[in-house]
């Protein structure tokens, strides 16, 4: 696949893109040289071909992978990671990177308490690793960056410098195992390559796809079921002349030097918005009750979602999930804002809506083309048995910060990484080799986390509680089990988790994935 970089859009919002310039010559920190109201972090790329208009692309639903086999009540399922081309916009062919030949990868399903095994097969031009994202997983399953998949005939054991360095690193030729427990929570989750300096450009490419889990309790509770559960995996690209994606890597093969150009080491941001692949797509639904299960896949993009109708009437967003589940009650809200890998299960109502007409998702931090998502058009009167109840869980933690056995300070700032600009927490970028966090087994810990720009912070193994943000109460989008926070510039929040389930080593990171690239993450290690 080729990638081209062009210049910044100008339509972009400016984000702290250009000024890393700025802070390069004069030292000004990332906070002093950004407004703390930019809605972004990143530079937007320019697609440099004739863009479709919004609405004509029908929703792609991602197809649900079967099982090849079941043994001792385990499932099983093969995914061949290899290299394809697709018509993402109409009448334009686009070479990807895909799991099983799609983008996004096909969804897998699966029930609280049953274990998968996913075999993964890398027949792409690189090493890879699957991180299953708010999986509650063994740390040999759970995708450390440098427990690396290598291609039939990969000879280069640089990688950068990182893997050959560290001695705990797990290398695997063509093939690898992931076993899931899945001893969680029915919850959307979903899977994407976590190679070690190289994941955002693998995202990017189409390495993504969703996972769910179901438990008897979310049956039971009549939410929007079958064709009236729609899974939205909303993504942000930029097309070059020839329909390719365009990327401004640093390294195109993606096999030594890491990283990306000047302008996009804040985030890159595409001008192009998907929902499963699809630019700005159409879904024809009933005039009734629908739960969608919406993921935020993009490497740096946020978005502030809102279900407009064409007579102007915004449509309550009732959300019901969070990251890792249900929550224990509904929260109605008339936007909601969602930062890389954070998802949302939202109740729309369609009934208010007249048969023929149409609503739009609409992203409030957009401007342009980047303000629209996608489109839903009623088609009909249908019977709608389905409700939302005022109790939807009573198995959210209530962990209590008395319980605490300590507190931690984690900073996320710009800093240097191998002498260049990169990402820091603590002001450490990250090491194979280092220890950065060791936690208890079964102890709880609250953490106080403050950024200098956007950092969306994720959690391996675990999912956590928002205590607080800025030291007042948490947003009502805070509500639920998360594994992701989206921190804003200069923003601070408390958030509270027990280490439980596996011991082993795990990461926590920034999931604005250039960040994460720049040496945005750290070593949790469980004892």
């Amino acid at each position: 696949m080729r990638e081209r970089v062009r210049g910044v859009s100008r339509r972009r919002v400016f984000g702290i893109g250009g000024a890393l310039g700025l802070m390069a010559a004069t030292g000004l920190t990332a906070t002093a040289a950004l407004s703390r109201t930019s809605p972004y972090t990143g530079a937007e790329l320019r697609s440099e071909l004739p863009l479709p208009p919004p609405f004509q692309v029908p929703l792609p639903i991602p197809p649900v992978l079967k099982p090849v086999g079941t043994v001792a009540g385990a499932d099983r399922y093969e995914i061949t990671q290899r290299e394809t081309s697709a018509e993402i916009l109409p009448g334009v062919r686009t070479p990807l990177w895909t799991y099983e030949g799609g983008f996004p990868g096909p969804t897998i399903e699966s029930r609280r308490g049953r274990p998968v095994t996913v075999t993964h097969r890398n027949l792409l031009p690189v090493p890879t690793v699957v991180h299953l994202h708010g999986g509650h997983t063994p740390a040999a399953s759970d995708g450390y960056p440098t427990d690396l998949v290598l291609p039939e005939h990969w000879h280069d054991t640089a990688h950068g410098g990182h893997v050959m360095h560290d001695p705990r690193a797990v290398r695997s030729r063509v093939t690898r195992d992931y076993t899931f427990p899945l001893d969680q929570r029915a919850a959307l989750l979903w899977y994407h390559d976590h190679r070690m300096d190289f994941t955002a450009p693998a995202i990017w490419r189409g390495l993504a796809g969703l996972h769910i889990v179901r438990d008897d309790v979310e049956d039971a509770l009549g939410l929007p079921s079958g064709a009236r559960e729609l899974p939205l995996m909303i993504a942000d690209r930029a097309f070059a002349a020839d329909g390719a994606l365009t990327y401004p890597a640093l390294d195109p093969a993606l096999r030594g030097r890491p990283g990306v150009h000047g302008p996009y080491l804040a985030g890159v941001l595409g001008d192009v918005i998907l929902v499963n692949g699809a630019p700005w797509p159409v879904h024809e639904v009933d005039a009734a009750r629908y739960r969608l299960r919406i993921l935020n896949a993009s490497n740096a993009r946020h978005y502030e979602l809102e279900a407009v109708a064409d007579d102007g009437r915004v449509l309550e967003l009732v959300q019901v999930g969070a990251d890792l589940g249900l929550l224990t009650a509904p929260v109605a809200h008339r936007s909601l804002p969602i930062a890389p890998a954070e998802r949302y299960d939202v109740v729309v109502d369609f009934s208010q809506v007249p048969v023929g007409g149409r609503v739009r998702l609409v992203n409030r931090l957009g401007s342009g083309r980047t303000r629209e998502v996608m489109a839903f058009r009623v088609a009909r009167k249908a019977a709608d048995a389905s409700r939302v109840p005022r109790t939807l869980a009573r198995d959210v933690p209530e962990w209590r910060r008395s319980e605490a056995v300590r507190v931690r300070d984690l900073s996320f700032r710009a800093g240097r990484m191998h002498g260049r600009h990169g990402w820091v927490i603590g002001g450490l970028p990250f090491d194979p080799v280092r220890t950065d966090v060791t936690a208890r087994l079964g102890e709880v810990e609250v953490w106080r986390l403050i950024a200098d720009v956007h950092h969306p912070v994720h959690l391996h193994l675990v999912g956590f509680r928002v205590l607080s943000r800025g030291g007042g109460p948490p947003l009502p989008h805070d509500a639920g089990l998360k594994d992701t926070v989206s921190l804003r510039p200069g923003e601070s929040a408390e958030i509270i988790t027990r280490f439980e389930g596996y011991r082993g080593r795990y990461l926590f990171h920034c999931h604005n994935a250039e960040h994460e690239d720049m040496g945005m993450m750290a070593n949790l290690e469980i004892v």
